[in-house]
């Protein structure tokens, strides 16, 4: 028993000694410093967190809160990315060491937990022993990827929830066992408690996985009539021809067969390029699809396999298993679409967010000491395209999958290759981009996103993540075929391959952010009233949009003063809600007009001073609180003079103010 439990031990103690030496110097600063900007999206996760605490602990249903767009009703956080599985890590750990504690100490929790689910999954799939398993654990946990996603997405690092799924996924479809597959519908849960876009992930690596599975694709023999030949590869070249000539002639203008044509973007003509290509490759290949009866076609499983009609039901299963944690969210979910306050992002074909570029995943880990003092610090010359759009790839775990591909015969499953390379495609979003130019070649999300339900998951950057847990997998295999062809050497390579992983991989001393919250929140903590906090500039922000000017940084101050706001930001804000604000409060568009950078106009103005003391007593407003650095000095004097306010606090650029109507006792 000892000698079986002593490995596993090692196992997480490496992991653990990783995460803190990864994060270094973090750890020495656990209460102070954060991994990435409490003004941007690190800010809104401590606050997730806190206001998680706050309701459950109140007694309030946790998927809604009164602390943010406080003057109307509760406010449905089921649009939001909440991520209630960090949440929960640190309900418990908040009253004990407080919130920014509890919050790098998840994070370092939900490295490990990265870790050992590919760990897990790597043993599971492969061949691999113990080390080999665990280095493919830490390419996953640690990758460039995954890191830069710490500076600001931590929902989205936490993904131990993707390899869990799919390590019970492959569970199930071998044993077609219920339990089994009632364990894939509770990592689909974990999985979108992780991030919402988790679950849609999961929905598409079970339908690519299985697919993979049981379909299979050879080719025909019997070749395909000249005459289609002919004629694709004419319309190809002339297709081309024109192409060239609107990218490099000055022309967007010709007449075919009489009629004109214009053209004013290759989106159009490339997309039709394409499709010719793919036909043509189609009448070359001649592929031919079989549907295999069992599904069990990875190496190992198989035909143990019952049948198609096993799978079914292990499907339905896995569904009803996920639905039942998720009630909560499916319920909320519901009300929004039957009240018509469910907001569904619209799908442009040529405006929509951009996916990585095809580079990217093959560049040297950029947050290395050695890349940021050759190239600068990403976090400080571009943290929002850093955070968002960085895909690399360990370069090192890429050459030992060629190397073993190359001289030791490695043959990976099909389903991985294919997750791999899928999640690879997508991420590169709706047009391909190759060193920064837009190819105007449609991916895979072109068509995707369209699919009911998928084009939630609006951002393709972040099916890297599912890439990057891929090559992590055949990283694993990749090793165990080296072992295996070279066995008295094996240790030796391990050990070369381990060091050189570890050196690329190594992303300390982390850049860390203060989470010093200015003391004039304290004084506004002090008051035992109820009150609201009018912070100027004042605004409302989702996702998509943004009315007025809400700073994300005005969230992870409300974790020290704990009154509510008047604005606020979340990931989904209903445009009916913004719209009720409208309707009975007439200052708000003047609120928003003075926050703003639009012409503040006579209208604006009168309403302000009219409304002004009502404003203040109707919304049980204590505070005021004016940000220098975005409401110039006139228009702060505006405010200052329609509310009536007198200034109690200074603290660099922040000043507080209490209203006449609404002072404290």
């Amino acid at each position: 028993m000892r000698r079986a439990i002593a490995p596993r031990l090692a196992v997480v103690l490496g992991y653990v000694l990783v995460a803190i030496a990864f994060a270094w110097p973090l750890p020495l600063h656990l209460g102070t410093h954060l991994t990435g900007d409490p003004g941007g999206d690190t800010g809104v996760y401590v606050w997730n967190q806190w206001v998680f605490h706050e309701e459950l602990t109140t007694g309030n249903n946790p998927m809604a809160t009164g602390k943010v767009l406080s003057l109307t009703s509760r406010v449905d956080l089921t649009q939001h990315n909440y991520t209630p599985f960090l949440n929960v890590l640190a309900l418990p750990l908040i009253p004990m060491i407080g919130v920014i504690a509890s919050f790098n100490v998840v994070f370092l929790i939900v490295c490990v937990l990265n870790a050992l689910a590919m760990y897990g999954l790597a043993r599971r799939v492969t061949a691999a022993t113990r080390i080999e398993s665990w280095l493919a654990g830490l390419v996953f946990a640690w990758s460039p990827l995954m890191i830069a996603r710490t500076t600001g997405h931590f929902s989205i690092y936490a993904a131990a929830a993707l390899p869990a799924f799919v390590w019970c996924l492959v569970n199930a479809e071998r044993s077609r066992s219920m339990r089994k597959a009632a364990l894939v519908g509770l990592c689909m849960a974990w999985a979108a408690f992780s991030d919402a876009y988790f679950g849609i992930y999961c929905v598409l690596i079970g339908l690519i996985y299985l697919g993979a599975l049981v379909i299979h694709i050879t080719r025909r023999e019997r070749t395909a009539r000249r005459a289609w030949k002919w004629v694709l590869d004419v319309a190809i070249v002339i297709l081309a021809g024109l192409i060239a000539g609107l990218a490099f002639g000055r022309g967007g203008e010709f007449t075919l067969l009489g009629i004109p044509v214009r053209m004013r973007s290759l989106y159009n003509p490339v997309l039709i390029l394409t499709v010719l290509v793919i036909a043509r490759l189609v009448v070359w290949w001649r592929p031919h699809l079989t549907l295999s009866g069992t599904g069990n076609r990875e190496p190992g499983a198989g035909s143990r396999g019952p049948g198609a009609g096993s799978l079914v039901r292990v499907v339905i299963v896995a569904v009803l298993a996920c639905a039942g944690p998720l009630s909560p969210v499916l319920y909320g979910l519901g009300s929004r679409m039957l009240e018509g306050r469910f907001v569904n992002p619209k799908i442009f074909w040529r405006s929509s967010p951009p996916g990585v570029d095809l580079l990217a995943f093959f560049q040297p880990n950029p947050q290395h000491p050695i890349t940021r003092w050759l190239t600068g610090d990403p976090l400080v010359t571009r943290p929002t395209i850093f955070v968002e759009y960085t895909a690399a790839l360990s370069l090192i775990a890429l050459a030992v999958i060629v190397f073993a591909l190359w001289r030791a015969k490695y043959r990976p499953a099909v389903p991985w290759i294919a997750l791999t390379v899928g999640f690879g495609l997508l991420a590169l979003g709706p047009f391909i981009q190759v060193g920064g130019f837009n190819t105007h070649v449609p991916g895979p999300w072109a068509l995707v996103r369209y699919a009911p339900g998928f084009g939630l998951a609006r951002m393709p950057t972040r099916f890297a993540i599912v890439a990057s847990m891929g090559v992590a997998v055949l990283l694993a295999g990749a090793l165990a075929s080296i072992g295996a062809r070279w066995p008295h050497r094996r240790r030796q390579a391990i050990a070369v391959i381990a060091v050189l992983l570890v050196f690329e991989l190594w992303p300390a001393p982390r850049p860390l952010y203060s989470a010093e919250i200015s003391p004039i929140y304290d004084r506004i903590a002090a008051d035992p009233r109820p009150v609201r906090v009018l912070v100027l500039p004042f605004g409302i922000r989702d996702g998509t949009w943004e009315i007025g000017n809400f700073r994300p940084r005005n969230l992870f101050n409300q974790t020290r003063h704990e009154k509510a706001l008047f604005g606020g930001y979340l990931s989904r804000v209903s445009p009916r809600r913004v719209e009720r604000l409208r309707h009975e409060y007439p200052a708000f568009d003047a609120l928003i007009l003075l926050s703003g950078k639009a012409p503040f106009g006579l209208e604006a103005r009168a309403i302000l001073e009219e409304r002004g003391d009502r404003l203040i007593t109707q919304g049980n407003v204590g505070y005021v609180v004016i940000d220098s650095r975005f409401v110039p000095p006139e228009r702060a004097q505006l405010a200052i003079d329609a509310f009536k306010l007198t200034e109690v606090a200074r603290d660099q650029h922040l000043t507080l103010y209490i209203p006449k109507a609404n002072p404290p006792q």
